[in-house]
């Protein structure tokens, strides 16, 4: 499973980029809520990773979905709306998903942002969605000494499946807890083979991981 970010350009149409800004990841700069699909298609997008993909432009989900189906592989798609495009963004990614994936495996939205949650579920509730939270902040900005069990309500609350937490709030007896009122279980960004296993041995669902070759299944080479 692929996990992806979309944003939306300035004329509302859902695109894969990580960053609030384009500055980082291509040869554009200013937020990538400001420009429109015809200008981000006229982007390097790749020259900064390596010469192998100079010329690569940002793909938007329309792209990516062919690219994955085509492969059988599945998505984890998180909605990340700038700032007052939490209701559009969650709309537009959704309604799009659902259409896109319409007869396949459906992809798995998740998002820090409630808003864009409940968007996506009053446009398409038949698709799959997890909260995703830091379990720290959520105390700080709920004012909470309980933020693990906030975030497990609310994830009930939304209709979620699952919950995805940063790995340094969880462990054995939290995922036991969320189990048992019914949600998966994921966790981002570990890139530590160790603390995955370790995890995954009391009951972790998935891992969002950016070291594959460490934490991904052995190759058919390696295997032998």
């Amino acid at each position: 499973m692929i996990e992806f970010d979309v944003q939306l350009t300035a004329d509302q149409i859902p695109i894969l980029m990580h960053d609030a800004t384009l500055d980082r990841t291509t040869d554009g700069h200013g937020p990538v809520c400001a420009v429109t699909l015809g200008h981000l298609v006229q982007l390097d997008a790749g020259r900064w990773h390596s010469t192998v993909f100079e010329g690569v432009t940002v793909p938007t989900l329309a792209d990516a979905a062919r690219w994955m189906q085509a492969r059988g592989v599945m998505a984890n798609l998180e909605i990340k709306p700038a700032k007052g495009l939490e209701v559009a963004t969650g709309t537009a990614a959704a309604a799009l998903a659902a259409k896109l994936w319409q007869g396949q495996v459906p992809p798995l939205l998740s998002s820090f942002s409630i808003k864009a949650l409940e968007a996506a579920r009053a446009v398409a509730p038949e698709l799959p969605r997890a909260l995703l939270a830091d379990v720290a902040r959520w105390g700080e900005l709920f004012s909470t000494d309980r933020p693990f069990e906030a975030i497990v309500q609310k994830a009930l609350e939304l209709s979620a499946v699952a919950i995805v937490i940063q790995h340094a709030g969880l462990d054995a007896d939290r995922i036991a807890r969320a189990h048992s009122a019914g949600l998966r279980v994921l966790t981002y960004t570990l890139n530590d083979a160790a603390l995955a296993k370790a995890l995954l041995a009391v009951g972790l669902d998935g891992v969002i991981t950016d070291s594959v070759d460490s934490l991904g299944p052995p190759s058919e080479k390696s295997a032998k």
